[in-house]
């Protein structure tokens, strides 16, 4: 009775924990760009003297550019042409209308409708997307005291800077009109931290929260007959997004929550390595001798990327306070699971791009539902681990193993209070050499799980790398990638299961608390799988 009064103590502690893990876990998505946008806009004026709409072009990062492009020369000679590209550049204005086309402008309080979005084109130089459109306000507005015109993504999905030269400029403008170019102003981190740990349910930011978003926007504002007057914030419209207008590659759900502290410091190293990582594929073109560059900043990427919020770590070091292992294996299985993940990368855009010619929306997809079978292997893995240590305590046919391995150790060792003929617990221990080799069922559909899911990153890289005609680079970059996360998450595996061997170092010692310690630990882990990989799985579906 004593014994079955402890594993309920320890099981009641091991789903507290549980609950609070998932807590933290269902916290929003963190939220950083993912596409990178030049914007320059021409305010257009009619005969009237008043703002009659503005003409918008936007620049988007080479990387993002080459992902866009996939499948759309049609003609297959090379290039890819205005008329090729008209097809997705009507679709990103069907998909932008829904978001205001990121654009919200007004004077004072008041806020200046938006006729639907025309003339759009789209043009390609080789390395860089270009989209340009005109958007029509329903009515014309005159400039009384200062006019605001604001572009830019609220959830930051797409970042938005002025390009730097010509960022802006009058069209048609009665004299005595001028305009200001201002880039993204200071916010309050508290205000920050709480815009980004909104969840995705909330469709409307609350007022002070939209104001504060308003802050992170480039802003022009349009001054007429010489007035100084300052101008009070147009109201934005702005509502929280599902999606974005613009189809790249799809993002794991991060569970972070924050942008301060070293997760927001993570994230910027990674955008930083991220342009880098362009700039060095671009300079290869050049000269060869740029591949070390591009091999230290890929090495770099894996690191810091495998550093941030990401399910890859998380599912390997709760595996591994699940069951255990030796560091050993926790590093083999860490290193199998990054490789896997490069192989994927490189064999994905090889057969999607390089032989199907798939558009980038039809590779996003396949990417998509490839995330969604890594998600669902995951939490069928912490279903296993779930019975697996469960089972056994309520007269199950499943075997605990690691445990048994650590009891017959201990015999090997003279402990006198672990006799196989009176210690109920221990019963049928087989031997340590009946253990090997006896989970790879479990480790091996960790290393899919984990595996299945190419990183983002590595996609974009490998398809500019393939527009570039330099695939052996972008090959060659994604493994270093890997190898850069591989040592990040052996790192994260290496302390869990420094964490065990010190608890059962403990256990030893004859500190019997410590055993319900290890096994609640475990139970832990093994929840934390599960959970991780049902949240997952079900933001991945309908999200």
């Amino acid at each position: 009775m004593t014994y079955f009064r402890s594993m309920w103590r320890g099981l009641m502690r091991a789903l507290c924990a549980f609950a609070l893990v998932l807590l933290v876990l269902v916290h929003s998505a963190l939220a950083h760009p993912h596409i990178f946008a030049d914007a320059q806009v021409d305010v257009l004026f009619n005969e009237q003297g008043e703002i009659a709409g503005v003409r918008q072009s936007w620049n988007f990062d080479a990387l993002y550019s080459a992902w866009a492009v996939q499948g759309l020369d049609t003609n297959g000679d090379g290039e890819v042409t205005p008329e090729e590209l008209q097809p997705l550049a009507d679709d990103n204005m069907i998909g932008l209308a829904e978001y205001s086309y990121y654009t919200f402008a007004g004077e004072g309080r008041g806020t200046a409708e938006i006729a639907r979005g025309r003339d759009a084109r789209m043009v390609f130089d080789g390395t860089n997307l270009i989209l340009s459109f005109t958007l029509d306000f329903t009515v014309p507005q005159p400039v009384r005291q200062a006019f605001e015109i604001e572009v830019g993504d609220p959830e930051y999905y797409v970042a938005f800077t002025f390009a730097e030269e010509d960022a802006a400029k009058l069209v048609g403008a009665p004299e005595g009109c001028s305009l200001e170019v201002n880039g993204p102003r200071p916010i309050d981190p508290k205000l920050e931290e709480e815009l980004f740990a909104l969840g995705p349910d909330v469709l409307q930011l609350p007022p002070h929260l939209a104001e504060a978003a308003k802050n992170l926007a480039n802003v022009l504002v349009v001054r007429c007959d010489g007035e100084e007057a300052d101008a009070a914030p147009a109201a934005s419209n702005v509502g929280r997004r599902g999606g974005s207008p613009f189809v790249a590659p799809p993002q794991e759900p991060n569970m972070g929550g924050s942008t301060t502290g070293i997760l927001g410091w993570i994230n910027t190293q990674q955008k930083a390595f991220y342009q880098a990582l362009t700039e060095a594929l671009q300079f290869l073109k050049e000269d060869w001798n740029g591949f070390w560059a591009l091999g230290g900043l890929s090495f770099l990427y894996g690191i810091f990327h495998a550093a941030g919020p990401g399910h890859g770590k998380v599912v390997i070091s709760s595996y591994m306070v699940a069951s255990e292992r030796e560091l050993r294996q926790g590093i083999v299985i860490s290193f199998a699971a990054a490789m896997m993940q490069s192989v994927v990368a490189v064999a994905f855009v090889l057969v999607a791009a390089g032989l199907l010619r798939l558009t980038s929306f039809a590779m996003s997809d396949a990417a998509h539902w490839m995330a969604v079978g890594s998600y669902a292997l995951v939490m069928l893995l912490g279903v296993y681990l779930v019975w697996r240590k469960l089972a056994p305590r309520f007269g199950g046919k499943a075997h605990d193993h690691h445990h048994h391995h650590a009891h017959a150790l201990d015999h090997d060792h003279g402990h006198p209070d672990h006799d196989p003929e009176t210690c109920d617990h221990c019963n049928h221990a087989p031997a340590p050499s009946a253990f090997k080799g006896r989970d790879w069922k479990a480790q091996l559909g960790l290393v899919m799980s984990v595996g299945l899911r190419p990183c983002s990153g590595a996609l974009v890289v490998l398809a500019f790398a393939l527009s570039q005609d330099l695939l052996p680079a972008g090959i060659a970059a994604t493994f270093l990638m890997g190898l850069g996360t591989a040592i990040t998450v052996s790192v994260l595996a290496s302390l869990a299961v420094y964490f065990k061997d010190l608890v059962r170092a403990q256990e030893q010692k004859g500190g019997k608390i410590w055993g319900e310690v290890l096994t609640t630990a475990e139970l832990v882990g093994a929840f934390t799988v599960f959970g991780f990989g049902t949240i997952l799985l079900m933001s991945a579906l309908w999200g």
